[in-house]
């Protein structure tokens, strides 16, 4: 077994410069690497569970459930049986990897759009939860992707599948459509805790939204939610998105006073293991921003404005990309390698690496290695670079130069990462 995250690491090292900044890029997957930062961030100890500084007597409560949602449940799920094993009464995790876990079901469920499978799970999730007493301990695992993969009903879910394709005309930031989403559901925006109630509540949350906005983590079910159906109406008028039947989200205290959220990794966790590696290897660092929203060619400029010689210049975000034309292949990351080429931002002394943290930058490959050897390829390939950003198309170009970068999925999701290292 490879024991790098980066599985043609050996065959993309084809430069010093390559090589560091893949190392970088290392760093980054292993800082958010899910089994290590449950076991990391929850300890048990004489029926005490310690959860970061927060310690609950697990003595006091008749049951123990876990339920989860998202890319790195399944991961965090097998992890906390290990923290857990058998105090776990009932259990039920939906994600995209399967793993083998005793006392927790595991769900297979579809992203970026919800199925049947989805329901199913949410339906087991909801059961578990339901019913549930103050003598009962819930632990709830939320990550990147919950949005689509927790979804209880039929209607939910169809209208979690329209509100997505129009929304993706739009490219606009999650956080709206997040908005959107948590009036849709009887779980999301704070409703998971309201069914849960009056039991106590731990939320572990895997974070995968630009910034601190943690509540908008899968929509947020164990947070209690600031908006309103008007706020929700505002953004499905602003972009015309059509019809949806709205629920207003619990605003009452009570819901809330036994949740107690643990934000365990952000896009600022693999942020600073990166920025650290980079110094272990002597260069200078340039953090331009964990909040990347901007337009691709914009997200591109302000990368590009830090960088300097023996600097490694770090950002992580959701760069906007609005989609206008079907049949491309490829995501953020790969379309965005793809318009440094064609901005003639890289030089001959630096290495680009912009990835998905999740591993799956709307393909099989977490983003790509670009540098002038790579644009040499490209080149002799006879690629039409203005094309292929037209049509949205940049899986093949990197493919077919051989610059893809392949973790397969990696069991967690903050967002997407860039990397630029300039060494001469």
């Amino acid at each position: 077994m490879s024991a790098h995250s980066i599985k043609n690491f050996d065959e993309l090292k084809t430069t010093e410069n390559r090589r560091l900044a893949l190392q970088i890029a290392e760093s980054g997957y292993e800082s958010i690497d899910t089994n290590s930062v449950i076991l990391n961030s929850l300890k048990l100890d004489n029926n005490i569970l310690t959860v970061q500084e927060k310690s609950f007597d697990l003595s006091k409560f008749k049951k123990i459930k876990v339920v989860g949602f998202g890319k790195a449940s399944t991961d965090a799920a097998l992890a906390i049986e290990k923290v857990l094993g058998a105090k776990i009464i009932a259990g039920a995790v939906i994600g995209l990897t399967k793993t083998n876990c005793e006392y927790i079901k595991i769900f297979i469920g579809t992203h970026p759009k919800p199925s049947q499978a989805n329901i199913d799970a949410g339906e087991k999730i909801y059961n578990i939860i339901k019913d549930s007493t103050a003598e009962d301990l819930i632990i709830v695992l939320v990550s990147g992707g919950g949005s689509s993969l927790l979804c209880y009903s039929q209607d939910e879910c169809k209208q979690n599948i329209s509100l997505y394709d129009e929304f993706l005309k739009y490219g606009q930031r999650i956080s709206e459509m997040n908005t959107v989403r948590k009036h849709l559901s009887v779980l999301k925006g704070g409703g998971l805790a309201k069914l849960a109630y009056p039991a106590t509540v731990v939320g572990i949350i895997f974070s995968d939204i630009p910034g601190s906005d943690f509540c908008n983590v899968a929509s947020g079910p164990t947070y209690k939610d600031k908006s309103t159906i008007a706020d929700a109406q505002a953004i499905i008028d602003k972009y015309n998105l059509g019809k949806f039947i709205l629920i207003e989200t619990p605003k009452e205290d009570k819901y809330f006073e036994k949740v107690f959220n643990f934000v365990l990794v952000s896009n600022e966790t693999p942020v600073k293991a990166m920025e650290k590696k980079a110094k272990e290897f002597g260069f200078k660092t340039n953090i331009i921003s964990t909040e990347l929203y901007d337009e691709t060619e914009e997200a591109l400029k302000k990368i590009f404005s830090g960088k300097s010689e023996n600097t490694v210049v770090l950002a992580a975000g959701e760069p906007k990309l609005v989609v206008k034309k079907k049949g491309g292949s490829g995501g953020r990351n790969l379309y965005m390698g793809l318009k440094a080429i064609q901005m003639d931002l890289i030089d001959e002394d630096s290495v680009f690496i912009p990835i998905a943290s999740d591993g799956m930058d709307n393909s099989d490959a977490a983003g790509a290695v670009v540098d002038k050897n790579a644009i040499e390829k490209i080149k002799k390939l006879g690629f039409d670079i203005k094309d292929c950003l037209e049509r949205y198309d940049a899986y093949p170009v990197f493919q077919k130069s051989s610059d893809m970068i392949m973790t397969g999925p990696t069991g967690a999701n903050v967002s997407d990462l860039m990397i630029l290292l300039t060494k001469k």
